[in-house]
């Protein structure tokens, strides 16, 4: 029967199969299966985290803010902020951070942390719930979420995280949970964990803002540290609510505590014994290990301290010290800056050119005796002097202003006469004293001898104390020199730069106690009851005075003064000023080492008598081929003379000086009656200038004796 056409209001059939059927979204619905697919996948792709580092690399790669020296032994002398922008300290194990803190910690970021793998569902749901009800969401993170975002930075920061980043952030702890322990988890989130402000880790947050350190916070500085971490800039009333909100502990307690810990920081740990050492060592090093003995540095840093407090009436603010093992060149103390009352504490004066007074003469009297042109029992004439220059006369003057005629060197150097020492700097030349100086380690005196002159005899030229510490090291090892040394290490190399007979010599002179008697006095405060060789020293106008001196053992050198310059009272001399200071270092080394007697080597021992007897009989050392029984003095007959002013002498005056208080005194050698333009001057022998030229005469009353001619302008 054939088909018709579809009768009026009926409605065609139409099979699965039909082409009609074949729509849009047929087509699409075939294929969000795999679209799902792909978007899971590029989800799973997007949110897998990166390989995080395990636990002993984390522990290792840890480094504090704080570049630190430390002394031979590894305790901490000196601290250094190495980073500006974050302050971090010790990584801290667990079981020294206080129990409080663990408990109110875990208790408040994750409480189910012991029992979870990395991701507490349970808290997550709730945060989303409370999310969906349009209620102020909690935080889901849990500790092991946020300590790895804390080691991978591409996780995001709290609170500005995407959705995929929270997903990678939840595999990333669930990873890090299958390969540490939850041990090594709290203790690392301890240690990484930022604080308030630039403070990271528990250690700096618990020095910091608790004034201890972490396994002495007690219940109210943990509950108010673990306050701090949902919002770390919160005002100290916002913290003390949380806290009081979170805690049985009263709250005025916790208020009070609260402004405590977040008011003014508590000053980090550093025990700042050696901050000039720290500052040139430290630079670009975060640790560094030094020679330096840490109760010694201590002891003579309170030594130079109490020194300079009873210095300060007399204007002496400054100082400083080195102690330093003559074997091995290693520096045991180092102080480069002491005194209560300094002005300029960061100054290294260790380190500071000075000038350097008295305190080269031995190494003048070495040369000397090395070159076979003295002895120790050689006499110099200790009368006035004055020399021609490029610059005028040189008039030296010793220390106390008296002259004692003819002396011995053994006396000259352990008295510090002046005149002797530059009479002998006439024998040796100045360019050879300077050479000599320059080899000992004296590294800035190194211009024209031409520069320094006959002044270079006393001093006139800078040192430093590391210099004379070496120099007088060398000294004390028969005249082998090396550098001085502040780290650990090898012994460097030495080199001859004094001969040993005669650095024997001046050290037995610089140990002799009789030998500095005439111009310090029996008891002067540099004996001491072991064998020690030392040497004063004060600069022109009291703006320095130094102590430096050794027993086999030890070397020790101290400088008082002021970094600014200016003079320090007078009667402060190297007596008074620095050798307290050295003495007491001194006893204080050989309270339990006994200091041998100084070794002869290469001399030979006389007895000597003095004819006439200017000085006592001595058994004295010599120099092989140098050595003499007798010492005769030559007879001198000496006319009395006009010593000063020289013939042809030119004054200035000063115009900024009272003309009543610039006066001229006149020095003759012997008796006579003293004129000037044939005005007798009496026996005061002071005149006052007035510009013009002028002739001194000198006189017996009857017959010229000596004149001089001046200029005044």
């Amino acid at each position: 029967m054939s088909e018709g056409p579809p009768r009026s209001g009926s409605v065609p059939s139409l099979s699965p199969s039909s082409p009609r059927t074949r729509g849009p979204i047929s087509r699409l619905r075939k294929w969000i299966p795999a679209l799902v697919g792909l978007a899971a996948f590029a989800i799973v792709l997007a949110t897998t985290p990166r390989t995080l580092p395990d636990y002993p690399a984390v522990r290792a790669a840890w480094h504090t803010s704080e570049a630190r020296l430390l002394a031979r032994d590894g305790r901490v002398l000196d601290i250094v902020r190495a980073d500006a922008s974050t302050r971090r300290l010790d990584w801290v194990p667990l079981d020294r951070i206080a129990a409080p803190l663990v408990a109110a910690a875990v208790g408040a970021e994750d409480r189910r942390f012991w029992s979870h793998h990395g991701v507490d569902w349970r808290g997550a749901g709730g945060a989303l719930r409370d999310r969906l009800r349009g209620r102020t969401s909690r935080g889901a993170s849990t500790i092991s979420m946020q300590l790895a975002a804390m080691l991978d930075p591409g996780l995001g920061s709290s609170g500005s995280r995407s959705p995929l980043q929270k997903i990678a952030q939840a595999r990333a702890a669930l990873a890090l949970e299958r390969r540490w322990s939850k041990r090594e988890i709290l203790e690392a989130w301890f240690n990484l964990l930022p604080f308030r402000g630039d403070l990271v880790g528990i250690d700096a947050a618990a020095r910091a803002l608790a004034g201890k350190p972490p396994g002495s916070l007690d219940d109210r500085d943990a509950r108010i540290l673990v306050s701090l971490l949902p919002a770390p800039r919160a005002s100290p009333a916002a913290v003390a609510r949380r806290a009081c909100a979170a805690s049985s502990i009263p709250c005025a307690q916790i208020e009070a505590r609260t402004a405590e810990m977040l008011g003014p920081r508590n000053p980090l740990p550093d025990p700042g014994l050696a901050p000039q050492v720290a500052a040139q060592l430290l630079t670009g090093r975060t640790v560094v290990r030094t020679t330096i003995d840490a109760d010694l540095q201590s002891f003579v840093a309170a030594t130079l301290d109490r020194q300079l407090a009873s210095l300060s009436a007399r204007n002496a603010r400054d100082g400083a010290a080195l102690v330093v093992d003559n074997a091995s060149g290693e520096i045991l103390a180092y102080v480069g800056s002491g005194g209560h009352e300094s002005r300029s504490g960061a100054v290294d004066g260790a380190r500071s050119p000075r000038q350097a007074g008295s305190s080269l003469k031995p190494f003048l009297y070495e040369l000397a005796i090395e070159r076979r042109l003295l002895t120790a029992a050689s006499i110099l004439n200790d009368a006035p002097v004055d020399l021609d220059t490029a610059s005028g006369l040189y008039i030296p003057q010793n220390y106390d202003r008296n002259f004692r005629g003819p002396v011995s060197v053994r006396s000259a150097l352990g008295n510090s006469l002046n005149v002797p020492a530059v009479r002998t700097l006439l024998l040796v030349g100045v360019d050879a004293f300077r050479d000599r100086l320059f080899d000992a380690g004296y590294r800035g005196i190194s211009r024209d001898g031409d520069y320094y002159g006959f002044s270079l005899a006393l001093g006139s030229a800078e040192v430093t104390l590391v210099e004379q510490a070496a120099a007088f090291r060398a000294l004390a090892r028969g005249g082998l020199w090396s550098p001085l040394r502040l780290e650990p290490g090898p012994a460097l190399p030495d080199r001859r730069v004094m001969a040993a007979p005669a650095t024997a010599i001046v050290a037995d002179i610089l140990s002799d106690p009789a030998a500095r008697t005439a111009t310090f006095g029996p008891d002067n405060g540099l004996a001491l009851p072991f064998p020690a060789a030392v040497k004063t020293g004060t600069s022109k106008a009291l703006r320095d005075n130094w102590c430096i001196g050794f027993t086999q053992r030890f070397t020790v050198a101290v400088w008082v003064g002021n970094f600014e310059g200016d003079s320090m009272a007078a009667g402060v001399s190297g007596v008074v000023g620095a050798a307290p200071a050295w003495r007491e270092i001194m006893l204080h080394l050989h309270r339990d080492v006994a200091a041998a007697p100084f070794p002869r080597t290469g001399t030979i021992a006389r007895p000597v008598v003095f004819v006439p007897a200017v000085e006592p009989p001595r058994t004295e050392l010599f120099v092989p081929g140098t050595e003499l029984a007798t010492v005769r003095v030559a007879a001198t007959e000496q006319r009395p003379r006009i010593v000063a002013p020289a013939d042809g002498t030119v004054i200035a005056l000063d115009p900024d000086i009272p003309p009543a208080r610039q006066r001229i005194a006149i020095i003759v050698a012997g008796t006579g009656r003293v004129a000037i333009d044939g005005r007798d001057l009496g026996t005061a022998r002071l005149w006052s200038p007035v510009p013009g030229y002028h002739r001194i005469t000198l006189s017996d009353g009857t017959r010229l004796l000596d004149h001089a001619r001046i200029t005044v302008r």
